[in-house]
């Protein structure tokens, strides 16, 4: 016979759990507005370099800058780094020794190497091979191939997480090996491997301020440049961070609604 319940206490019966919730982020909110605050901030910077490092202007050579060229850049990079982890999970999962071999090799190097070398041994060192990449394409290539052999691994894991009687009973049913990837296997390892991808697109997201050192218009770049010029980094800085915490935000609710679209079925 289970235990009963403890008794729910006075606040628990007058708030609700999402009442309660926003009453925590909002009193740690202003905790946090009041740390940044007794930095003695300069807002009129701030405010005049804000639209900039959003990416409400176009940069000098017309193209994005700021958040928005931050955004870009990740965008770009989740959808190679998708494909190219896909491919290289489903390799690590064959049989071919030639496959095997070169998936396991290729994440072995991008999962061992620092993310900054990758950069700059891209950017500088296709053009002894007679291609010259520029500097946004150069970090995109640099952050698609890094990532991907980080998504290898979380997709291996989330397909051979399925319980194998899924595959046996579908097999039983007299499915095709392809429609029961797609249609049993797949579905069920989304529920697995949302959570950690997110999490590596959100490590994305903060890691192509390295892309900055290319000279690359992103936030990091910018936050840089105006706290020299300016002497008030502080500011730019802590603008920077707020705009990287917003961007992650939003990725946060997205992996939230899709992590429910993949859990109706295990929702009580």
């Amino acid at each position: 016979m289970s235990a009963p319940l403890p008794p729910r206490s006075r606040l628990q019966r007058v708030f609700g759990f999402r009442t309660r919730l926003y009453l925590t982020w909002a009193a740690l909110f202003v905790l946090f507005a009041g740390f940044f605050l007794s930095f003695d901030l300069k807002l009129s910077i701030i405010l005049d370099k804000l639209p900039n490092l959003v990416g409400l202007h176009l940069a000098p050579n017309g193209f994005l800058q700021g958040a928005a060229l931050t955004l870009f850049l990740c965008l770009c990079s989740i959808v190679v780094s998708v494909a190219l982890g896909f491919i290289t999970a489903l390799g690590r999962l064959s049989h071919s020794a030639v496959a095997f071999g070169i998936a396991s090799f290729y994440a072995s190097f991008f999962r061992g190497t620092p993310l900054l070398i990758q950069i700059l041994l891209i950017y500088l060192g296709l053009p002894q091979l007679g291609v010259v990449p520029g500097a946004i394409t150069a970090g995109i290539i640099a952050l698609s191939l890094n990532y991907g052999a980080y998504l290898s691994e979380i997709f291996r894991a989330g397909i051979i997480g399925v319980a194998p009687g899924q595959t046996q009973a579908a097999m039983a049913l007299g499915m095709s090996p392809r429609v029961i990837f797609w249609q049993i296997t797949l579905p069920q390892a989304m529920r697995t491997i949302i959570p950690p991808t997110t999490n590596q697109f959100i490590s994305m997201l903060k890691d192509s301020s390295l892309i900055s050192v290319m000279g690359v218009w992103e936030v990091m770049f910018l936050a840089q440049s105006y706290g020299r010029s300016s002497y008030r980094y502080i500011e730019m800085l802590s603008t920077a961070a707020i705009l990287y915490w917003v961007l992650s935000i939003a990725l946060e609710l997205l992996q939230a609604r899709m992590e429910r679209h993949y859990g109706k079925a295990y929702v009580r």
